[in-house]
């Protein structure tokens, strides 16, 4: 099937018809397009099973404490990561440990940078008890284009630090809930990337 669209796609360049040859362009530059944004490259991962790792790649838009009653049931550490449509989407464990918490919500799709999105989109909640109970939290957020949502992980599995698990199609957000006493080691605006950038480490591993 690939093999023949691009066999007709290559002819309708040769086309000499011009609307047929920029029929042609448009869809070469829309599967370009698409074979970016589904880019998965691979990411040096921290040998160090003690820090928290981003995972996704975006910019950090907020860094604030907040109550979290799910799943720590206590004050936390909310730090919120905007995806745009440019970043890399897959979405990578930020701990190795066991999911003891999954929920799907459905809900609105505000643009994914404004706060209230945390709580009203469209949603999958993630918690992970790793080793020495640590815990996190972190939820894939839909955003106003991206509607769809990806997670192949539920309540029970294994997941290893900076493993792939989903990704959220076409601009998103993603909120990681840490202990209130980890060493944050980003702060707003900056860049990070999934399974690598390190968002925090926890306190009694200082």
């Amino acid at each position: 099937m690939v093999i023949f669209a691009l066999i007709m796609t290559v002819g309708a360049i040769l086309s000499p018809f011009l609307h047929i040859r920029l029929m042609a362009g448009m869809v070469i530059l829309l599967a370009l397009i698409t074979v970016y944004f589904f880019r998965d490259p691979q990411r040096r991962i921290p040998d160090d099973e003690h820090n928290i790792v981003s995972p996704a790649d975006g910019k950090v838009i907020e860094i604030i404490q907040e109550r979290e009653p799910d799943f720590f049931r206590a004050e936390v550490t909310r730090i919120s990561i905007f995806l745009n449509i440019f970043d890399v989407h897959v979405n990578r464990s930020p701990i190795a440990g066991t999911v003891e918490f999954f929920r799907y919500k459905r809900g609105a799709f505000l643009k994914a940078y404004k706060s209230a999105a945390s709580d009203v989109n469209e949603q999958t909640v993630i918690g992970i008890l790793g080793a020495n109970n640590r815990k996190v939290l972190f939820k894939q957020i839909a955003g106003l284009i991206a509607r769809r949502i990806v997670c192949h992980i539920r309540e029970g599995n294994e997941v290893a630090l900076g493993e792939r698990f989903g990704m959220i199609k076409f601009g998103s957000r993603v909120d990681v809930f840490l202990p209130s006493d980890v060493d944050i080691k980003v702060k707003l605006r900056d860049k990070v990337k999934g399974g690598e950038s390190i968002l925090g480490v926890f306190a009694n591993e200082i």
